[in-house]
Parts: structure tokens; C-alpha cells; sequence
């Protein structure tokens, strides 16, 4: 649409160095950003206000933007999630019904300092992973969807974004590197015959090799230290796929 729209507390130039650079660029808009009135430096680290801090500026300034209005189809679609539970892979191969359940699902977790109100996190659900934006039934999109993943033959992944080792204030956050080193891995086909492991709970096979990623991160279940504690939160996430799939129109 021209613009960008990025979160940017505790922003840094190793793990985002184009989001980083445009904080600093003349233009940026900075929404919620502290800065020091007699140096005029902003502080990304700083949360006193909110930890919703934004940074709006231009796609042109960006050096691998794609300037067209009008991509060719892609071989590749990533659902991203952000899991504050620590229970989904970070990365899932998806069949093309799985892939149609997740558009509908629509998941991600509230955090708190996202939303007023928030203290704990909270699952919710968004049909098409932006439901206020839909003027059809969310079904006439993903059968739309699944006409053209079927017609063009790409694959799906799920992305967890969120946590691992334990849910939010136990476990940690799944490094951006480690992300970015995944979907540039499946992008180059390096994954196309990568081991997976079926999930138990979820159905979902996960990847279990990834160049540069450790294999302990690939695994949720082994990266909790009590693996029954693991289980119990997994079901009880799946039990909140389940009766939100029961909406689905």
C-alpha cells in the first residue's frame, strides 16, 4: 500500500537492521517512541509509554521492496502465529486441508501491553487472520484460497513467532534469526525433504532439521522441561482450536 507499519520496542539493528535504519531516516513517523528532548535521540528500549511503539515510513525506501502492485503467485504461503503458550512447532509443513483450517482458525495470542486490559495471555481467533477486513463469510475466502494453492501447487507452512520452552514468563521467545534462517531454508527448497515429526495433539508435521537453527527448537515437547506440563497446556490450546473451528461459516 506504499507504507510500512512495524512494531519497534526494544528494536535492534542485529535482528532487524531495515526496520532499525528506517527509525533513524527523516520521514519515519514514530508513534509512542520516547526521545530524549535535549539530544533529540530516540530510546526503542524504552516502554514507559507502552510497549506498542510503532514506526511508519515509506516501502521505497527499503533496498529488496518489490515495487509492483501485482505479484506473480507465490510457491510458498506462511501463516505466521504468534504462540505465548510455547506449544506450536516453529515451523509446520501443512497439507492443503490443514492449510484451509488454519486460514479459518486464525490464530495468535493477545499480549499484554498490546491491548488494554491484557495481563495474562489470551488466545484469539481472527477467520482469515483479519476478520474486521472481510466484507464476504470468511468461507468464500478460503475457498478462494485453497482453489489457487491447489491450482498453483504451493506449499503452506505454519510459523510460531512466539515462544518456546515454556509459555510466556516461563519459556522464551523464539529468536527472529532462527525465524528468518526457517523461511529462507523452506524459500530455497532446502526443507522439501527435510524430516518431520507429526504433532500428537495438533496433526501438524513439524520440521526437525533446519540449516542453522538448533534441532532442540524445532521440538516443543523437548524443549519444556516437563513434558507432561507440555501436554496438558497443548490440549488445552487445542480444545480452544477445536470449539472455535465450530464457528466457522
Amino acid at each position: 500500500e506504499g507504507g510500512c507499519y512495524a512494531k519497534v520496542i526494544r528494536l535492534s539493528r542485529q535482528a532487524e537492521p531495515q526496520i532499525y535504519e528506517e527509525t533513524k531516516r527523516f520521514g519515519t513517523i514514530l508513534e509512542n517512541v520516547v526521545m530524549d528532548e535535549a539530544t533529540r535521540m530516540v530510546n526503542l528500549d524504552d516502554a514507559s509509554l507502552t510497549e506498542n511503539t510503532r514506526a511508519a515510513y515509506t516501502i521505497r525506501s527499503l533496498p529488496n521492496a518489490y515495487p509492483k502492485a501485482v505479484a506473480p503467485h507465490p510457491s510458498h504461503i506462511f501463516m505466521l502465529t504468534c504462540d505465548a503458550f510455547g506449544v506450536l512447532p516453529p515451523l509446520s509443513k501443512l497439507t492443503l486441508e490443514q492449510a484451509v483450517y488454519h486460514f479459518l482458525l486464525g490464530y495468535t495470542a493477545k499480549l499484554a501491553g498490546t491491548e488494554r486490559g491484557i495481563e495474562e495471555p489470551q488466545a484469539t481467533f481472527s477467520p482469515c487472520f483479519g476478520a474486521p477486513f472481510l466484507p464476504l463469510p470468511p468461507s468464500r475466502y478460503a475457498k478462494l484460497l485453497k482453489e489457487k494453492i491447489a491450482k498453483n501447487n504451493v506449499q503452506c507452512w505454519l510459523v510460531n513467532t512466539g515462544w518456546t520452552g515454556g509459555s510466556l514468563g516461563v519459556g522464551k521467545r523464539i529468536a527472529i534469526v532462527h525465524t528468518r534462517q526457517m523461511i529462507q531454508a523452506a524459500i530455497q527448497g532446502l526443507l522439501a525433504s527435510a524430516p518431520t515429526k507429526t504433532h500428537p495433539i495438533f496433526g501438524i508435521d513439524a520440521i526437525q532439521a533446519c540449516p542453522g537453527v538448533p534441532s532442540s527448537l524445532l521440538d516443543p515437547r523437548v524443549s519444556w522441561s516437563e513434558e507432561q506440563v507440555y501436554d496438558k497446556k497443548a490440549k488445552d490450546l487445542a480444545t480452544l482450536f477445536s470449539k472455535n473451528a465450530l464457528t466457522f461459516k
